[in-house]
């Protein structure tokens, strides 16, 4: 894991989450190096420096960006745009729910992020699924060199991600070139269904997912008998649930097992483990609707894997991080072990020798992600040369 700030675990776990979608090494070290003594303070004045330099390199990029569209420069404009993206949703993240100006500076980040991946030519795109009569956003990667119905991985958020930072870490990518299409979505309790639509939380992931799986098998370019799904961190919970009770998915993935989230959250109480961001107790009342921690505590029971995972009856891959510091190794040997009526069941765990030992690879996501995307192509019927 690279470390830029000795004593702050959450603020290295943005950084490197920046890395591993796209950030320049050149451009951390002018953002972080003014920042060392707000590592070090509380929460919201330190999150607040954060933002203000991490926002600054934003703007310049922009600006950057708009002399290259000036000259006809669009590829450059665009790759531009991507890391302005990366920069203002990794501070808008570290931001307290309530923080003035964070809905703002979350709806610039849609619109830089739009503008570079349309401008980048990425063959993205973003879609809306019909939900509670709202909707789910998601972005949509269709696969390379397939005519007509492609397989199709649906790829769902830990507690604090985005749509856009899975789409960046690359599996998307690295999916299509194996000949598997990709829907990112951000589910309820996350992204833009958690901060435009109020839609909180819930621990029966299946509700949301059916309305997914719904909303595919009316696509021409969907292979509704090969749709697998994944999910990080807290994904690692959802995934397994939704897949145990929507019996359309063929395969699952949790990249990170996360089998007994109740657990972690009593250890978190108890101050054992690694926080994932700041302002935590605040952070997970609002993504779960709860109006106090007793109340978000009595939601937490229900967030647990067991007497579920044997009505799962497709493929299903369990990855870990040796060394992963927020959720112990113990709990994705659990997952696997329910797993007793899946056909072909698999626990990967990633050493050093691979990379990719911290929590959900995030310390160095490529070669754990080509191995899920490996999997994921040879389940679904892809390719892998």
């Amino acid at each position: 894991m690279f470390r830029y700030f000795p004593t702050n675990y959450i603020w290295n776990l943005s950084v490197d989450l920046a890395i591993e979608m796209g950030a320049r090494i050149g451009e951390i070290e002018e953002m972080c190096a003014p920042l060392q003594e707000a590592a070090k303070a509380p929460d919201a004045a330190g999150t607040q420096a954060f933002r203000e330099t991490w926002q600054r390199m934003a703007d310049k990029l922009c600006a950057l960006a708009e002399e290259d569209e000036g000259r006809g420069r669009l590829l450059s404009a665009g790759e531009k745009y991507n890391r302005a993206a990366t920069y203002l949703i990794t501070a808008e993240r570290l931001q307290a729910h309530d923080a003035p100006g964070r809905l703002a500076l979350y709806r610039r980040f849609l619109e830089v992020y739009a503008k570079g991946m349309r401008l980048s030519r990425e063959g993205t795109v973003r879609v809306e699924i019909p939900y509670e009569g709202k909707h789910l956003s998601a972005l949509y990667t269709r696969a390379e060199g397939v005519e007509g119905r492609a397989p199709l991985l649906v790829q769902v958020n830990g507690l604090d991600s985005t749509k856009e930072m899975k789409q960046r870490v690359g599996l998307p990518a690295w999916l299509a070139r194996r000949g598997v299409s990709s829907l990112v979505v951000d589910q309820p309790g996350t992204g833009e269904a958690l901060r435009l639509h109020g839609m909180t939380a819930r621990f029966d992931s299946e509700h949301w997912a059916s309305r997914v799986v719904d909303w595919l098998e009316g696509r021409d370019d969907v292979d509704a008998k090969r749709i697998g799904m994944e999910g990080v961190s807290l994904g690692g919970y959802y995934c397994p649930r939704a897949v145990a009770f929507e019996p359309r998915f063929a395969c699952g993935v949790a990249w990170g097992a996360n089998h007994d989230w109740r657990d972690v959250q009593k250890k978190r109480l108890a101050r054992e483990g690694n926080l994932p961001v700041p302002h935590y107790w605040a952070h997970v009342r609002w993504v779960w609707g709860a109006k106090d921690n007793e109340d978000f505590m009595r939601i937490a029971e229900n967030v647990h894997l067991d007497d579920v995972l044997d009505r799962i009856k497709v493929p299903f891959l369990v990855t870990h991080g040796e060394k992963d510091s927020q959720i112990p190794l113990q709990w994705a040997h659990r997952t696997y072990e329910q797993l007793v009526n899946s056909p072909k069941r698999e626990l990967k765990i990633f050493t050093h020798r691979e990379g990719g030992v911290q929590h959900s690879s995030f310390d160095n996501s490529i070669n754990a992600g080509h191995y899920i995307a490996d999997w994921v192509a040879e389940t679904l019927g892809g390719r892998t040369a």
